[in-house]
């Protein structure tokens, strides 16, 4: 089955369910030839996780394609703030107050404005991006005036079930009157759906398994 096809299959089956989720096609280690079909076919807003691999695959697309929207949804270091901020529409990995500093320089001195999601580690979990839930709603007050923080992302540990972590950032969410959520992936978009999420994560259910 093609990468059309299997992008189209789960927008019907969120369709279905009644969701409108947008879907980020997540391009990470592929090629933009392998990638291309999907934008010929109309679909614009691609997730990757390193800013590094990103440049050499987008940079020169993005100026002859207006349309295309290149989320990054990795980790962020704060000195490839500006790089960042040059390249991806949106940022979805905002977990401390010297990346947000960073970031809204990096704004300042390009004369851009980006969209951003705080990412949330909603298990806890030591080696994983995000900060504490306890601690995002200081983060989201430290945040909200330097940069335009639109919602919450989470990644929820992979031995638990992932709609209590769900349940948890869209709470975190309307407490703090943000309205986008960015949850679920190849694995548990539907479910990220159901839960109320804006924007899910797909990649290997449209471009099949990484080498």
């Amino acid at each position: 089955m093609s990468i059309v096809q299997n992008l189209e299959n789960i927008k019907k089956e969120l369709i279905d369910n009644n969701i409108n989720s947008k879907v980020i096609a997540v391009s990470k280690t592929f090629e933009l030839s392998h990638i291309r079909p999907l934008i010929d076919h109309g679909h614009y807003i691609f997730g990757e996780n390193r800013v590094q691999e990103a440049q050499k695959k987008w940079q020169e697309l993005l100026t002859t394609n207006e349309n295309l929207n290149i989320h990054l949804i990795g980790g962020l270091q704060t000195n490839k703030a500006k790089d960042a901020v040059k390249l991806f529409s949106c940022i979805h990995s905002v977990d401390r107050e010297r990346l947000v500093d960073a970031l809204a320089v990096a704004e300042q001195n390009l004369n851009l404005k980006r969209d951003y999601f705080l990412q949330v580690n909603t298990g806890n979990e030591e080696q994983k991006s995000g900060i504490n839930i306890k601690h995002t709603e200081q983060l989201y007050h430290y945040a909200k005036d330097k940069l335009n923080i639109i919602g919450l992302m989470c990644i929820p540990p992979v031995n638990e079930d992932s709609k209590k972590h769900f349940e948890i950032l869209r709470e975190l969410a309307k407490k703090l009157n943000l309205s986008e959520l960015s949850m679920g992936m190849s694995h548990d978009y539907l479910q990220a759906g159901l839960a109320g999420a804006t924007y899910v994560r797909v990649g290997s259910k449209i471009f099949g398994l990484r080498s």
